[in-house]
């Protein structure tokens, strides 16, 4: 029971893997399955995460509920966060010219200090996406701990969602400037991280106070990934009917899930 959080987290470090690999290799069905990603994670947020939360605490301050507080919360600091590192994808002139992953050597636009700048920019939002991983896994054994559908619906959560952070930080970080080799090694810590955070909690067990707060805070970090990261990214390429019914098919999906198992 105890290797139960480490064998899903070693699923997520398979599938971010897997999103790195593909950055590699793009076909043009990418969009596909982050919209089915984006669809699954709004699932688990509506209808297992924050159930799930407000059932185990009915705390409340100024009249709201504890655990939608930290739903917020969680929505705003991955979005504060964001805006503080610049880890969505800027258009490249918001930057300034600076050189491409596969431009010629001796082709700098000129200006090596915006180079430097921007390359660091792509690690720092690579970087993120590393520590957020490391969060992912924290959550798959807290979700563990707190048993019934909720273990199984975070393991799927983080284990889809992963494969969007492996293709992002193989992207962003090449996006900035930096080489392949950078990029590949920002994959594989992103890989391990999840490993790493799920480790931690098995060193201690979470109180059901501190698990609801934890879930109500993860609900809302998902909710901005699927939200502000991962439609987006699927809808700016192929503004598809498809990737549209993918995403509602995720939802679906989970819908059925949790039907099943409750």
């Amino acid at each position: 029971m105890m290797a139960a959080p480490l064998l899903i987290a070693a699923g997520a470090t398979a599938t971010t893997l897997l999103g790195g690999w593909v950055a590699q290799h793009v076909g043009d069905r990418r969009h596909l399955v982050l919209g089915l990603t984006a669809g699954l994670m709004l699932g688990i947020v509506g209808f297992d995460l924050l159930p799930e939360a407000l059932e185990t605490n009915e705390t409340e301050k100024f009249g709201v509920p504890v655990p939608l507080l930290l739903f917020i919360a969680g929505f705003l600091v991955l979005h504060v966060t964001e805006r503080c590192v610049a880890i969505h994808r800027a258009h490249e002139e918001e930057y300034g010219p600076h050189s491409h992953p596969f431009s010629a050597p001796h082709h700098h636009h000129g200006h090596a200090s915006r180079d430097v700048r921007a390359q660091g920019l792509g690690i720092a939002a690579a970087g993120a996406l590393v520590g957020h991983s490391f969060l992912d896994g924290f959550a798959i054994g807290a979700a563990a701990q707190a048993g019934g559908t909720t273990g199984t619906v975070v393991a799927i959560a983080v284990i889809s969602h992963d494969f969007a952070d492996g293709f992002n930080t193989f992207t962003i970080t090449q996006l900035y400037g930096n080489d392949r080799r950078k990029a590949l090694a920002l994959v594989v810590a992103d890989a391990a991280a999840p490993i790493a955070g799920a480790s931690v909690t098995l060193a201690f067990t979470i109180s059901e106070h501190i698990l609801s707060i934890f879930l109500g805070f993860f609900a809302g970090f998902l909710l901005y990934l699927a939200t502000s990261d991962i439609l987006p990214e699927a809808h700016s390429p192929h503004p598809t009917r498809a990737t549209l019914l993918f995403t509602i098919a995720g939802v679906a999906f989970m819908w059925l899930v949790i039907g099943l198992a409750s």
